[in-house]
């Protein structure tokens, strides 16, 4: 059976200032207290940046990162969708909202995107009404989501994938810890989200039934965890117990963590990857200061390779990139050596450790379960 590749996105917002220069801007009104037009997230980062050009094609913000995603030819393209897509004005009581006008969604399919998580804090910045548009649109243009539903049963049930490799199914929980209100859960006929109340024992249960019901031979279990704040870099003993119960009591395969604005040290534990946070993706955020020591406007894509059997973790090649313009672009050589260190120092805590392979990659080493041999995760950065 052949390897089965990934490609795993952190946060994709295409929201606000993104959706103001693709080619069907919506509403630009927003209900936040220092703005009032999305518009003016475009204008911001253009004193810092320079011009934006405006109206831009639907591949323009994933730039460099095509080339990858044509490069490695991942068997499965997933993102964390964190907005909603829709038009209504019923907005939340709450001081951030994220839209994208329905007639800009083919920015997913420029990067050939096959699903979409939706257990997240925007989804329903918009109210039910937004989410259930948003399920709409998606599912009209032929994408499978995973994490929010018309009801409760369609927000748990797994999103499943045919790949040359075998099957595999995408399981996604939004957390309180990232912003996910407890009532915007899903209920018997209430549309909603796939709630995650804590990390308790009966939350690993809840998952492991999930991950079992209808799970056929060999098929990978992948699940998508939306927890944690947005800065810094210190990973709670709850969120590293949790994923090893995962792993080790609900037969997870892979554990698939976002919601910090950049990324977080990484964990290979009894040969199964831990992304603890991915960092975004694509996002507005460029003339936002506050937090410039952890380098936002740095980004990362993933790509896991598992073995179809096991599920076991066989590399990981990352990407380096550079969010500017509301674009993604190569990181240069410096910005990508400060993403190495980074890895390599948050990685020393969780067994792992970067060594420079002299092709301009980086490889990370864990100790393999058992047979006491090594396994690499590989890090392209400019040669």
């Amino acid at each position: 059976m052949a390897d089965v590749t990934l490609w795993l996105a952190g946060d994709v917002m295409t929201a606000r200032g993104i959706d103001q220069i693709l080619l069907h801007p919506g509403d630009p009104r927003i209900l936040e207290p220092y703005m009032t037009s999305a518009i003016d997230y475009v204008r911001l980062a253009e004193r810092v940046t320079g011009p934006i050009p405006h109206p831009v094609d639907f591949a323009y913000v994933w730039g460099d990162a095509l080339a990858w995603l044509e490069r490695q030819a991942p068997d499965l393209r997933l993102i964390n969708l964190e907005t909603a897509v829709t038009t209504s004005d019923a907005a939340e009581p709450k001081g951030i909202h994220y839209r994208m006008h329905p007639a800009n969604l083919p920015v997913l399919a420029a990067a050939g995107v096959d699903a979409c998580v939706l257990a997240n804090n925007h989804v329903l910045d918009w109210g039910r009404q937004g989410l259930g548009e948003t399920l709409a649109v998606l599912g009209k243009a032929g994408y499978a989501t995973a994490g929010a539903g018309l009801d409760r049963l369609q927000a748990r049930v797994p999103a499943r994938f045919e790949v040359p490799g075998g099957r595999v199914r995408l399981l996604a929980f939004g957390l309180p810890s990232s912003g996910v209100p407890i009532d915007w859960a899903a209920g018997d006929e209430r549309p909603g989200v796939n709630v995650l109340a804590d990390l308790s024992r009966e939350a690993v249960s809840t998952i492991a039934a999930d991950v079992a019901r209808g799970r056929e031979s060999g098929e990978l279990a992948l699940v998508s965890l939306h927890w944690g704040g947005n800065w810094g870099y210190a990973i709670p003993d709850a969120h590293r117990e949790f994923a090893h119960r995962l792993i080790d009591e609900a037969g997870v395969d892979l554990v698939w963590g976002h919601s910090s604005h950049h990324a977080l040290g990484i964990e290979v534990y009894r040969g199964r990857l831990i992304l603890y946070g991915c960092g975004d993706l694509i996002n507005d955020y460029e003339g936002i200061t506050g937090h410039e020591g952890f380098r936002g406007d740095l980004a990362l894509l993933y790509f896991p390779t598992l073995c179809p059997t096991g599920g076991r973790l066989k590399r990981l090649v990352m990407v380096p990139l550079q969010r500017r313009h509301f674009r993604l672009n190569r990181a240069p050589r410096d910005e990508a050596e400060w993403l190495c260190r980074m890895l390599n120092r948050e990685g020393r805590p969780l067994g792992t450790r970067v060594r420079h392979d002299g092709h301009g990659q980086l490889v990370l080493e864990w100790q393999g379960e058992r047979r006491g041999r090594s396994a690499d995760v590989l890090l392209y950065c400019p040669s």
